[in-house]
């Protein structure tokens, strides 16, 4: 086990250990690297550098290197800018431990104000004491008032030449665009599993300790991208551990299950058994599994399952997963549909939000795996379509795969299927509370769009939708009964009768209208006779005469042998 071996030399966390000092050093950001090393080899330097990039991925330490690399005079004082090591420079010595008076290090988070800023312009006036450039770099530059980043802005478009401005942010979005605009932006990545799990082994090299790669591999999640977050903890569980850091020991110390018992809980949530996810529940929180944590895991196995669903192939990957846990992911994966993985996404994603604000977070997190676990036990509607429909309504065969064929679910995890014309569908937030079923019926008419063509509404309103005259075809869809329509030659003479709530100039605008799209002449007058019912009443009538259809349909009763409670919410026209 690593120790200090002097024990009057204050301890030095990893994080600080070990932080890059050069760009060779710097992980997981070679796009950022390579355009630095670049611009400081031809000379092509910004006088500005915006860093930005979510916590601990090297905003602060990028800066400090570039501010090196740009004094660097070497041993003798006479050597040019570098983009290598500068151990052997005593500026940058003097930089890496925040002490040379030309490189300012400023934090926007205290110092927000519009006074802080004059410092700093103040300074800009005197050229560098010793270094090549004088450095300004600002931390969290995003805190700072609007009076203070308008107080910049002249100084940051033309500075003097001996002046460098180098600006971290993790909120790149509140930075105004007239300071972005300025200067020379670069995102720095999260840092992926792979690069962290290196360089951390290699640091468990240096330190004398060793560590399972499952422990490895966990604080690397944990870490989601962040150098430092990672080393915080790494240091963490070197000082649990015992020169040899365990896959338990990590678990613990995050408060993470067993992956093997969350396999297990998903498991019995996904197959309705809700006694027996309840009891993994309450063995996990005993040992101080955290419920929201708990939720997170759960969402990531879907998450995992649903790729592995989506794509087999990617059962050849590690996916953070040991061999047996990946073994039984994949068989998993296998038996479930992506209806049931969808609508298992779903539910765990808003009942984290629900756990998260829950005054007992552990009564909402087995509220939501009850949810789950009834929602789960529900059968998929395309399963009970080809269950009702095996020998087809009366033993008439249901056609399979046909065009009309489909399976559709919504965000709030209800689910639709349709077959051969007939459409289920459910709604998953709890019990079944809705089932429709339909057969088709077309409305659709064949129309040419040509005046000589036009002979009813339908006709009429065809030619307007052609046209994109999408309002005017409503309103005589929903306003106008029709009274007579009679072709003449060149002129066509329309009797309506509009109702109450139709615009005054309903008639003149659609009389001019269809002149322009036929090239008729359209004298469409008012009429005081009742006329035929509008489009819409047409087709209310017809919708409540296929509901009467449907609720006596053979295949309607079957549902009702299923959900005794069920109700027709809607009739869902399907083209074939």
């Amino acid at each position: 086990m690593s120790q200090n071996t002097d024990k009057n030399t204050p301890y030095r966390v990893l994080a600080l250990k070990y932080r890059p000092q050069n760009f060779d050093e710097l992980i997981g950001q070679d796009a950022l690297v390579r355009t630095l090393r670049n611009a400081i080899e031809t000379g092509r330097i910004a006088h500005a550098f915006m860093l930005t990039g979510v916590r601990g991925v090297g905003k602060t330490t990028t800066a400090r290197i570039i501010a090196k690399a740009l004094n660097y005079r070497g041993p003798e004082g006479t050597s040019d800018p570098t983009t290598g090591p500068t151990d052997d420079c005593d500026i940058c010595k003097a930089i890496a431990e925040d002490r040379h008076p030309d490189v300012i290090e400023m934090d926007a988070a205290t110092r927000t104000g519009v006074d802080d800023i004059r410092e700093i312009l103040d300074g800009v006036r005197y050229a560098p004491t010793e270094a090549r450039y004088k450095v300004y770099i600002i931390d969290e530059v995003h805190m700072l008032s609007k009076q203070a980043f308008n107080a910049l802005l002249k100084t940051l478009e033309e500075p003097p030449p001996h002046v460098k401005f180098i600006f971290a942010t993790t909120e790149i979005r509140k930075v105004p665009i007239t300071v972005l605009s300025r200067c020379q932006r670069f995102d720095l990545r999260r840092v992926d599993v792979e690069t962290l799990m290196g360089h951390f082994q290699s640091i468990c090299e240096k330190e004398t300790v060793s560590a399972d790669d499952a422990a490895l591999s966990a604080i690397c999640r944990a870490a989601d991208g962040s150098v430092r977050d990672g080393l915080s903890l790494l240091d963490q569980a070197i000082a649990l551990s015992d020169g040899h850091i365990t896959a338990e020991q990590v678990k613990t110390m995050l408060g993470l299950g067993d992956r093997s018992k969350n396999l297990d809980l998903l498991e019995h949530v996904l197959s309705g058994n809700v006694a027996e996810a309840l009891d993994i529940m309450d063995d996990i929180y005993k040992v101080g599994g955290d419920p929201s944590v708990l939720i997170q895991d759960l969402l990531d196995l879907v998450h995992q399952l649903t790729k592995l669903r989506a794509v087999p192939k990617l059962a050849d990957q590690a996916m953070g997963l040991t061999g047996d846990e990946q073994a039984r992911v994949a068989e998993m994966a296998a038996k479930l549909s992506m209806p049931t993985l969808g609508k298992a996404w779903q539910i765990l994603l808003k009942g984290l939000n629900e756990v998260n604000m829950a005054v007992n977070p552990q009564s909402a997190a087995e509220m939501v795996v009850i949810r789950l676990s009834y929602s789960a036990d529900l059968p998929d509607p395309s399963d009970l379509l080809r269950k009702l429909s095996k020998d087809g309504p009366q033993g008439a065969p249901v056609p399979n795969g046909g065009a009309g064929d489909s399976v559709s679910a919504s965000s709030g995890g209800g689910v639709s299927a349709s077959r051969g014309g007939l459409t289920v569908a459910s709604s998953n937030s709890g019990p079944v509370t809705g089932v429709a079923v339909a057969q088709q019926h077309s409305l659709d008419t064949e129309v040419a769009l040509s005046g000589d063509h036009l002979r009813n509404l339908e006709d009429i309103i065809a030619v307007l939708e052609e046209a994109n005259e999408m309002v005017l075809a409503g309103r005589v869809y929903q306003m106008l009964h029709l009274v007579r329509l009679e072709n003449k030659g060149d002129t066509y003479r329309l009797e309506v009768r509009p109702q109450e709530t139709a615009p005054h100039d309903l008639l003149p605008n659609l009389s001019k209208i269809l002149r322009q799209l036929t090239g008729k002449i359209w004298m469409i007058s008012p009429s005081q006779q009742r006329g035929q019912p509008t489009l819409a009443e047409k087709a209310q009538i017809i919708y409540e005469q296929e509901l009467d259809r449907v609720k006596n349909h053979p295949l309607m009763k079957d549902v009702y042998a299923l959900f005794p409670d069920v109700e027709i919410v809607n009739i869902k026209q399907i083209k074939e």
